[in-house]
């Protein structure tokens, strides 16, 4: 695998971004290495971090690249500060610059990477498993596949907000309280959307350690998603809202996303 730090310009935020972008690389078979070296239509994952972190943390913290070695895919790693994946109230468009911005970048500096919808998967942890979420229910027709570990994917309740960060900040991100019930920027909201638009769904994989706090709203996806008859996986297990657990899991999703058969649940 080659590793690259991406330094460039975004036309949507007006600013300097980076971006890691881990690239499978044909190389002879050395110790702790097994990989072919895929170097055309390679399959992608753009992979999301949570609050407080950056493009850099998934390295720093994961064996990602090890994984994705062993996979013989491309994963993008982003930052979007502490945006929550949305075009803020304060005209940061963070949201359009994931979901619309960052891919043709990534296309115009890497032409091996696919364009292919069955071939284009997203996933992220706790703020980025929101990311990944949205992802997946606003811009259907780019991903096969999407998975949320830990991920903010529930809002119900504003005291739980509050005691992460003021009110001032979430209003920063998502919008007024008072009408975040019907926001494009509520799970909730995007999935009713979702459901009305009688597009086709990727598949998506929600997981959560048990002794995390955001498992409920996992498992309330989930069920709301099996509701509406698409295609969604959830599984837990012992866990709390750390790097043990997300280290594991994220080699659980990359066997779930390039493995499983289109519609298994």
């Amino acid at each position: 695998m080659a590793l690259l730090e991406i330094g460039a310009y975004s036309n949507v935020l007006e600013m300097e971004v980076s971006f890691n972008v881990l690239l499978p690389q044909a190389t002879k078979k050395t110790a702790g290495t097994a990989t072919r070296g895929v170097t055309e239509d390679i399959p992608v994952l753009y992979l999301l971090h949570g609050m407080g972190q950056n493009h850099s943390i998934w390295l720093r913290k994961s064996s990602i690249e090890r994984y994705a070695s062993h996979h013989e895919i491309a994963v993008v790693m982003p930052s979007t500060d502490l945006g929550f994946y949305t075009d803020t109230t304060y005209d940061m468009k963070y949201w359009q610059y994931i979901s619309e911005e960052l891919p043709k970048i990534v296309h115009e500096f890497f032409p091996q990477i696919t364009y292919k919808r069955e071939k284009t998967f997203a996933a992220g942890l706790s703020m980025g498993g929101y990311g990944a979420v949205k992802l997946g229910l606003l811009k259907p027709d780019n991903f096969a596949a999407v998975a949320s570990l830990s991920g903010a994917v529930y809002f119900n309740d504003i005291e739980n907000f509050l005691a992460v960060r003021d009110a001032a900040y979430w209003e920063g991100v998502l919008g007024p309280f008072d009408q975040f019930m019907t926001s494009k920027n509520n799970p909730s909201q995007m999935l009713k959307d979702f459901i009305a638009s009688g597009k086709m769904s990727p598949r998506f994989f929600l997981a959560c350690g048990t002794e995390d706090g955001l498992h409920p709203a996992s498992q309330y996806m989930a069920h709301k998603m099996r509701q509406a008859e698409m295609p969604v996986t959830f599984e837990d297990g012992p866990g709390q809202h750390d790097w043990v657990f997300w280290d594991q899991w994220i080699q659980r999703v990359l066997v779930w996303m390039l493995e499983e058969k289109p519609g298994e649940n």
